[in-house]
C-alpha cells in the first residue's frame, strides 16, 4: 500500500490471499529440492527404515558426494561443462543480440520476410537424423561443438530481446545515427549498455540450457575426456546403480541407489544455484520488457 492511499477491506483480504498463496507456491517449491537434498545426506540406516524419512536429518553422511567427487572423469567433465556452458553463452548472446538488433529495425529490407523465417524453426524442426547428418557434414563430431552451435539462436529468445530493444526510445538511435554513427556503434555503444537485464536474463536461459545439456552431448561426443558433467554423472549413476536399491562401493558403507541420484542431481544443480543471486534482480524486468510488445 503506498503512502496516504487508505485500503479498503477488499484490498486488504486480497493482500492476505494473494501472500497465503504465495507462501503455499513458495513451499511446494521448494519442497523438492529439500527432499533432494535431505535423502542425498541421509545415512543408509536411516534411509532404509519405512517411514523414518525426515526433512532434516538428525545424522548427515556425505559418502554419496564422496563416491561422485571421486571418481576420476568427474573433475574433467565438471571443467568441460564450464567451458561448454561459458563459450556457448557468449556465442549464443553475440548472435542473438546482433540478429535481434537487425530484425528490431523498422526499416530493415525484407523485415516481414526474415521475421517469419526466423519463427518457422519455433514450429517446425527437421528431426534427429538431419540434425546427426548436419553436424557430421560440419566436422563437429565428437567435440563441444556439436553441443554449442545447433542451438546457438533460440528463437524464443530472439524475439524476447527483440521486443526489448524495440522497447528503447528510437530517438537516441535516431540522434546517434544524425551524428554519423553506424548500426554496430549505435549497437555497441548505445543499445548494449541500456540493455543488461535482458542480457542477464537471455544469458541465464542460455545457461542453464547449455550447462543441463544432455542429449547433444549423449549423441555426438563419445571420447570420455570430452564429455561434460551430466553425461558422466549418468555413466556412474548406470555403472554403480546395478540393483534396483543399493549399490556396495569400495571405501564406502553400503549406498543406497536412491541417494546417489539425488547426490549426482545436488552436485550438477549447484554450480547454478551459485550463479542464479547474481542475475535475479535483472531476470523479471528483462522478461517483463520484452514481452510487452508482440
Amino acid at each position: 500500500m503506498k503512502p496516504g492511499i487508505r485500503n479498503t477491506l477488499g484490498d486488504t483480504v486480497f493482500e492476505y490471499v494473494n501472500a497465503v498463496i504465495l507462501l503455499v507456491l513458495a513451499a511446494v517449491t521448494i519442497f523438492p529440492f529439500m527432499y533432494i537434498l535431505s535423502v542425498s545426506l541421509t545415512p543408509l540406516d536411516v534411509l532404509a527404515k519405512a517411514g523414518s524419512f525426515q526433512l532434516i536429518p538428525k545424522r548427515i553422511s556425505f559418502d554419496a558426494f564422496r563416491f561422485i567427487i571421486g571418481q576420476q572423469l568427474i573433475p574433467q567433465a565438471f571443467f568441460n561443462s564450464i567451458v561448454i556452458t561459458v563459450t556457448g553463452t557468449i556465442i549464443s548472446l553475440f548472435g542473438t543480440s546482433l540478429l535481434a538488433y537487425a530484425l528490431s529495425l523498422v526499416k530493415l529490407p525484407g523485415r516481414r520476410f526474415w521475421l517469419v523465417f526466423v519463427l518457422v524453426p519455433m514450429v517446425f524442426s527437421g528431426g534427429i537424423i538431419p540434425l546427426f547428418l548436419l553436424v557430421k557434414a560440419l566436422g563437429m563430431m565428437d567435440s563441444m561443438w556439436a553441443v554449442v552451435m545447433p542451438g546457438a539462436i533460440s528463437t524464443y529468445n530472439l524475439l524476447i530481446m527483440k521486443n526489448f530493444f524495440e522497447a528503447l526510445p528510437a530517438e537516441l538511435a535516431e540522434s546517434a545515427h544524425m551524428d554519423g554513427a553506424h548500426h554496430f556503434t549505435i549497437f555497441s555503444r548505445i543499445v548494449l549498455p541500456l540493455s543488461s537485464a535482458v542480457i542477464a536474463t537471455i544469458g541465464l536461459f542460455y545457461a542453464v540450457g547449455l550447462w543441463n545439456g544432455f542429449f547433444n552431448a549423449l549423441m555426438f561426443i563419445n571420447t570420455e575426456a570430452r564429455k561434460p558433467l551430466q553425461v558422466i554423472l549418468r555413466d556412474v549413476l548406470m555403472d554403480s546403480l546395478k540393483t534396483e536399491t543399493q549399490t556396495v562401493l569400495d571405501k564406502f558403507e553400503l549406498l543406497p541407489g536412491l541417494t546417489l541420484k539425488m547426490a549426482a542431481v545436488v552436485f550438477s544443480v549447484f554450480p547454478l544455484l551459485i550463479v542464479y543471486p547474481f542475475v535475479q534482480k535483472y531476470f523479471t524486468k528483462g522478461i517483463l520488457i520484452g514481452s510487452v510488445k508482440g
